[in-house]
């Protein structure tokens, strides 16, 4: 097994990050362990926050092995490589004690605060006790005493993250920390970030170890007001618009596997590899992508758009990763709104077929409303992000009122008759009917 090339005591964190799961430890950790091993770049090691209640198993074992943990990539020809990542190298739980956090914020040192807290994460709760914006704000708090400058990175799946980020955080220091918001404007810059690498639940072994496929990304606004990592000596691309690549990814691999995961999951299939191994899901994917969405998506420069969407499906084939349907489900209320309703909207909009369109909001509404696949079996339905509103529409069981919960709301999507037979034609479908239609 591989093992880093540096000697960890002389490792400084420069980077205080939020999220310390499976994705992170796979993507900007990896981008990290890397570049450490230059000498000139030996002051931008990681210091995990941890915040979660939920985050006590992990927490106590990375910290029992100093932060080191394995990582295994796995290409589609079934190679693996493994690796041992030294990049974490200080870590907090908010629930022992949330002053190591806010201080290590403060820290002159740091200069970056990155967020891996999901889409559904910026939705900012004024009144919840040690959120991120909590710890966030006592931090800048500090810092503002003595004018240091940070820049927060977010790194979740999101079109503009940065400037997501930017609103929800800067709404809670105006409503809580005025003092705060007024330097922030000035001191804080939010870059956003484009970021891909399919990591799937860590499979048996130590809590510690991730597993991935061996294709990583990160396309990166160069906007960093305190300094940066000179993450492009590793593979990022640090660019002034990174608008072209985020539509591209969220709209074709971010999609496409909220697309894939309702209707699988429903007849029965749990490997996303399995999936991709029936020639119905594979030829919807393909549809989806070229007829749906490759019209609305702009091509970053350099960037073959048909050669990109041919490995999305090797990708999304990969045996060695053989990632999980019910991880893709999860969360949809907030994966819908980011991935699915901004194309549906200009499809719409320009009166295109939205034949799969309607055909995956109807199984979503049946596995919301009856949380039970066809053949009867119980899900386990995981929306973090879920309203209250939203649960009662679900709950009332209409498929018509359905269509008012919050990622579909503002598409007023009963007011367009095609959408509406379509949708009621899915509902009444077993899901292999409803491919047969869109695919005949």
């Amino acid at each position: 097994m591989k093992t880093f090339n540096y000697n960890r005591a002389e490792i400084k964190a420069g980077i205080v990050h939020f999220g310390v799961g499976n994705f992170h430890r796979a993507h900007l950790e990896a981008y990290t362990n890397l570049l450490l091993e230059d000498p000139s770049q030996r002051c931008w090691g990681v210091f995990g926050a941890m915040i979660m209640p939920t985050d006590g198993v992990l927490f106590n074992a990375l910290k029992k092995d100093d932060g080191i943990y394995q990582l295994t990539t796995c290409s589609p020809s079934g190679e693996q490589d493994s690796m041992l990542i030294g990049s974490l190298v200080e870590l907090a739980w908010g629930e022992i004690d949330s002053e190591p956090i806010i201080a290590k914020i403060a820290s002159e040192e740091i200069k970056i605060i990155s967020l891996t807290i999901t889409e559904g994460g910026y939705k900012v709760d004024f009144n919840q006790s040690r959120s991120v914006f909590w710890y966030v704000a006592e931090g800048l708090k500090r810092r503002m005493e003595k004018d240091l400058p940070i820049t927060i990175l977010s790194c979740d799946n999101m079109q503009m993250n940065g400037n997501v980020a930017k609103y929800a955080f800067m709404s809670y220091f105006e409503a809580k920390y005025p003092e705060v918001a007024a330097w922030a404007k000035k001191k804080v810059t939010f870059p956003n970030s484009m970021v891909d690498r399919i990591t799937p639940v860590t499979k048996p072994g130590k809590v510690t170890d991730v597993c991935c496929e061996d294709f990583i990304q990160w396309v990166i606004e160069d906007n960093f007001i305190a300094g940066r990592p000179a993450w492009e000596k590793v593979g990022v691309t640090f660019t002034h618009d990174v608008t072209p690549y985020e539509i591209m990814k969220l709209s074709l691999l971010n999609a496409s596997h909220t697309l894939l995961s309702y209707p699988a999951y429903m007849e029965g299939f749990r490997k996303v590899d399995a999936v991709m191994a029936d020639e119905r899901y594979r030829a919807m994917i393909k549809l989806f992508m070229n007829r749906d969405v490759t019209p609305y998506v702009p091509v970053p420069e350099g960037v073959d758009l048909e050669a990109y969407k041919d490995q999305l499906i090797e990708r999304f084939s990969n045996k060695a990763i053989s990632d999980q349907v019910s991880r893709l489900c999860g969360d949809g209320i907030a994966k819908f709104a980011v991935y699915v309703v901004p194309i549906l909207k200009q499809m719409l909009q320009d009166g295109k077929d939205i034949s799969i369109e309607a055909f995956l909001i109807a199984v979503y509404c049946k596995y919301l409303i009856g949380a039970r696949t066809e053949s009867g079996e119980n899900i386990a339905i995981s929306e973090p992000h879920i309203t209250p509103a939203d649960r009662k529409l679900i709950s009332g069981g209409s498929p018509a009122e359905f269509l008012k919960i919050s990622p579909f709301v503002s598409l007023g999507l009963d007011k367009y008759p095609v959408f509406m037979e379509k949708y009621e034609q899915f509902y009444a479908m077993q899901v292999a009917e409803g491919l047969k239609v869109l695919l005949q």
